[in-house]
This record gives structure tokens, sequence and C-alpha cells, in this order.
């Protein structure tokens, strides 16, 4: 894994405007898998339009960024593929066929895929750039589909929606290293390390709130309560602040990661479904897709007001804004170091 630009702060590489050389001829888009539309819908992030929209394969469900960010994914779970989109012209590509790619993440060091194989149970090491198939590892954790690793990348820890639990690997092993229950009837879904690399925070659907487990001893450290419906986490670019779509109530809550408290909350204008997104690479604009109202949220990241509500098509979820600071992506809709 390539170090860490400052050992206190593992987003270091993410602040605004800190676009990698490879990046910074892409022109600025938002990426959108239209879950029950089988499509992608581009936006164009200074108009607030849609540009483009093309089909893909059935059920896509996260657009993702490639470890050498050159190439986006669209992660096509039923449709047991991958279609590749070149961020130079906004188009697809040829797909790959792949097993249930729920979801797609990298391992620091760059050298293989991990594709979320959540209804198998799976996570599959794959080539990075081929997809070919290295080693499937069986994990006990039902409906596994988010994680984050540990901020020398030697670990990862994913989440078991269904499963009321967490699972931890060890990357370079390949192998599950332990199981971290939670409280019954959780569903634990986005994960995130906190810039110290000290805790990782959980968001729990179910109990609307995020749990924070340190990273080294793997114990449950507390919780946060936030809103309905806790879904995805997003660090603000200076590191300072964690954004969480409460998918359940329309709002997004704002954690302070120094008080590890929310201090700011959110509210969609007429309520709102806000799911899984990303934070512009200027830090100005919070793109969220809105799950179940068919649209996309654009909200400033300074007032938390809702600057565009963008028609897209049934079922918007894990869209991708790219180019975004960061050296490499460690996969999902861009997480970068």
């Amino acid at each position: 894994m390539p170090p860490l630009l400052d050992p206190r702060n593992v987003y270091a590489a993410d602040r605004a405007g800190l676009l990698a050389p490879v990046v910074r001829h892409f022109p600025e888009r938002v990426y959108v898998p239209n879950s029950l539309s089988n499509t992608v819908s581009v936006i164009d992030p200074k108009t607030f339009t849609v540009t483009s929209t093309f089909p893909v394969g059935a059920l896509p469900q996260h657009v993702t960024p490639s470890y050498d960010l050159k190439t986006l994914w669209v992660d096509n779970d039923e449709g047991n593929s991958l279609t590749p989109i070149d961020p130079l012209t906004g188009r697809p590509g040829r797909s790959i066929a792949v097993a249930d790619p729920y979801n797609l993440y990298f391992t620091p060091n760059g050298r293989f895929a991990i594709v979320v194989a959540e209804r198998l149970q799976r996570l599959d090491f794959r080539n990075a750039h081929t997809m070919r198939l290295h080693h499937s590892l069986k994990v006990p954790c039902n409906g596994v589909d988010h994680m984050d690793f540990t901020a020398n990348g030697r670990f990862l820890l994913a989440s078991c929606e269904f499963g009321a639990r967490m699972v931890e690997v060890d990357v370079r092993r390949e192998r599950v290293v332990r199981v971290i229950p939670l409280q019954s009837g959780s569903m634990p879904q986005d994960v995130k390390i906190s810039p110290d690399g000290s805790t990782f925070y959980v968001a729990d659907m179910m109990h609307g709130g995020v749990w924070m487990i340190g990273a080294r001893s793997m114990r449950i450290e507390g919780f946060i309560h936030t809103g309905a419906g806790a879904h995805g986490l997003y660090p603000s670019r200076d590191a300072k602040w964690l954004y969480v779509s409460d998918r359940g109530e329309g709002a997004i809550s704002v954690i302070s990661f120094a008080r590890r408290a929310v201090v700011r909350k959110w509210l969609i204008p007429g309520g709102g479904s806000p799911d899984m997104g990303g934070v512009s690479a200027n830090g100005r604009v919070l793109w969220l897709s809105g799950r179940y109202n068919e649209v996309v949220y654009a909200i400033d990241t300074q007032s938390g007001k809702l600057l565009a509500k963008i028609r897209v098509g049934r079922g918007p979820h894990g869209l991708s804004v790219f180019p975004q600071p960061g050296r490499y992506s460690l996969g999902h809709t861009g997480v970068f170091r």
C-alpha cells in the first residue's frame, strides 16, 4: 500500500482540488446507476442536467472508480457483469462477465479487485484489470455489502446487512479473522474509517444511527443517533465532518469527527430518500441518489440547502462523482486515499 500523505489523516490525499494527474483532463460528471431501469444516467454538475442515458446489465447497483482511476465500473448485480465506462468520453464499453457484483472494492496495493457477491456470501478476489478470478472467499455474512480498510491497509471491515454483524478480513492472507456481532436487529450499511484511523463508522439503517468500532480492538465503542434509515457515509474534503444520509426521513446528518456527535441536520424540502453518492471535487456539493423518488439531490455542504433535484431513471442507487481528489481508489462509489 502506498504510504499515507499524513499518518494522522487517511484522507490527506482527498483534500479539495488535489486531483491526480491521470484524471485532470476528465470532465466532471455524476454517473447514476438506475437499478430498476437497467441504465446509467450521466449528469453535468455545472448545469444540473442529464446529458445522456445508456443501457447496462440487469440491476446496476453502484458505479465504482478503478484503483488506477482510469475506468469506472458499473456493478450489474443480477446481470452478473461489470460494464466499463471511459471517464474521458462518459461512454460505456463491452461488459465483462462477473458473478453477482453487488459492490466492488480494490485491495490497497492495487493488485486485486474485490467483488462483493452479496447473495453468494462471498468476497471474490480478482485481477484488478482483467477481473479474472484469483480466490473466492466465503464469508459468514448474510448480505455482505459495504466495507472500508484500516489505515495501514492490512484489514478490511465488511457489513452484513441481514446478519446484524460485521466481518473482519485479513486482506493479504485473504481470510476471515473474526466476526463482530451488533445489537439484535441491526442492518449495517456503509462503512468509513475515521481520519485518524482509530475508528470505523458503520451506518445502521434499522436503528437509525452510526456504530463506532475500534479499528485495533474491533470492539464497539459507542453509537451515534442520526435519523431513520441511516445509510451512506461520506467524509468532507477537510476531513472534519461525516455526512450521513438518513434515507428513512429524507435528511442528512452531519457528524463531527472531533466531537463524535451530530452537529447539524439538513432536511430535504418535501421529503425524499437520500441514499448513496459522493462529494464534489471542490467539496462544495454533496451528491446523493433519491432511491425511491427517481431523482438525484445536489446539496450545498456549507448551508445544507438543496441546490437541485434532477430527474433520472427508476431506483437510482450508488452514484459516483468523478473525478475526485485522491491518488488511488479503494472502490465503492469513491473511497480514495
